[in-house]
């Protein structure tokens, strides 16, 4: 849905800009030699009833020039610096909540046409634990928020519900920010464990990871068996390693037990990025059960607390 009112923007630009353009060029300096006609004759400067009457602009043409300014200004603020997101599932729970409604900085990544998507303007790579919207690889018709986790050369182990990541070095290189060169890395974590998050009648654990160049918060079930027999399978590599090809990156949700991301479908290529999730501007509550009035979609509560930066 996101992807067509990219397009519908950009049709409704050009469409009123267009009318504008023809209006001044074309029709504008006859109603204006209409007028200057009658100016003439009645002796002096008419009035704007009489003049609109002489020489009425077209409603269209008064559409087009009332609306563009605003959609051109909407169309490249949303194309290319921010865009406004909902979060819909719970794959990035404690993170992002379903109903929070997030920024993603369009251009974090590099700039793109907003109807093609092809890269205008390089800017900068996804770091490692950046949250990123991406086109999902297998339906690009829909937007996917993960954590980037492996990055273009690195290999990535996750095991017994441990992350392990070997980066890319170049030769000759000791380390790669943190992480020791030619290792497999022990992702580090540190128990929180509030019991403020379930899964059914599973309490969750809640533990603080830390990618090195930055840590956030994530949710186990450790009740949840591991499904490996899901997970994308790349040639070459055991069940639960994978080595992140050139220009693609390895992404997983922070609610490790309940997300589907690229250890079950693999890599995001770089064109599908299509920014970096930087700050939520409003949160709503949705407890709104089935015996309840109202419906499930109004909200029922405000999450103040949650608004700012998103680390």
């Amino acid at each position: 849905m996101a992807g067509y009112f990219s397009v519908l923007l950009v049709l409704l630009t050009l469409g009123s800009g267009l009318i504008w353009l023809i209006d001044h060029l074309m029709f504008a300096p006859k109603r204006q030699e209409r007028l200057a006609i009658a100016q003439t004759s009645a002796g002096g400067q008419l009035d704007e009833e009489t003049a609109a009457l002489i020489a009425p602009e077209p409603v269209i043409t008064e559409t087009a020039k009332s609306i563009f300014p605003m959609i051109a200004a909407i169309t490249i603020f949303r194309s290319f610096i921010f865009e406004p997101f909902q979060i819909p599932s719970g794959s990035m729970m404690p993170t992002l909540l379903v109903g929070d409604f997030i920024l993603v900085q369009k251009y974090s990544y590099g700039i793109k046409d907003p109807v093609w998507r092809s890269q205008l303007v390089d800017v900068s790579e996804p770091e490692r634990g950046d949250i990123v919207v991406f086109k999902y690889p297998l339906d690009e018709r829909v937007d996917y928020i993960k954590r980037a986790i492996g990055l273009p050369g690195d290999k990535i182990v996750y095991r017994d519900k441990r992350l392990y990541i070997q980066p890319k070095c170049e030769e000759g290189e000791v380390q790669k920010g943190a992480f020791l060169c030619n290792e497999f890395n022990k992702i580090d974590f540190k128990l929180i464990n509030d019991d403020e998050f379930m899964q059914g009648p599973m309490a969750l654990a809640r533990l603080n990871e830390d990618l090195t160049t930055s840590s956030h918060d994530i949710l186990i079930n450790p009740k949840s068996p591991e499904r490996k027999g899901r997970y994308y399978q790349q040639l070459g590599t055991p069940a639960d390693e994978w080595v992140v090809p050139a220009d693609h990156y390895f992404m997983m949700g922070d609610n490790r037990d309940n997300s589907q991301d690229s250890r079950f479908w693999g890599f995001v290529p770089k064109e599908n990025l299509v920014g970096k999730a930087v700050f939520i501007w409003m949160s709503f509550e949705f407890d709104n059960g089935p015996d309840d009035i109202l419906p499930g979609w109004v909200p029922t509560g405000v999450r103040f607390e949650r608004l700012g930066n998103i680390q």
